[in-house]
């Protein structure tokens, strides 16, 4: 991942996997769901994930997320 669309792509294949609803993971996060929502459009880009990102692309690697096993 290295831009706030395919992180927000990421968290709701992850999110519609487990079988929850946007209401159902932000409430259980603490996160208002229009939050949640923006995030997974990629509109909620903050200034620490600007800077993750910015960082993360200067160095020209990406994040990558994958199921745990926890």
């Amino acid at each position: 991942m290295y831009t706030p669309a395919s992180l927000g792509a990421a968290i709701r294949h992850f999110r519609q996997e487990a079988g929850l609803s946007q209401a159902e993971l932000a409430e259980s996060v603490g996160l208002n769901r229009t939050y949640l929502s923006d995030l997974e459009g990629g509109k909620k880009e903050t200034e620490a994930l600007k800077r993750v990102l910015r960082l993360l692309r200067r160095l020209g690697v990406r994040m990558t997320l994958e199921k745990a096993e926890w």
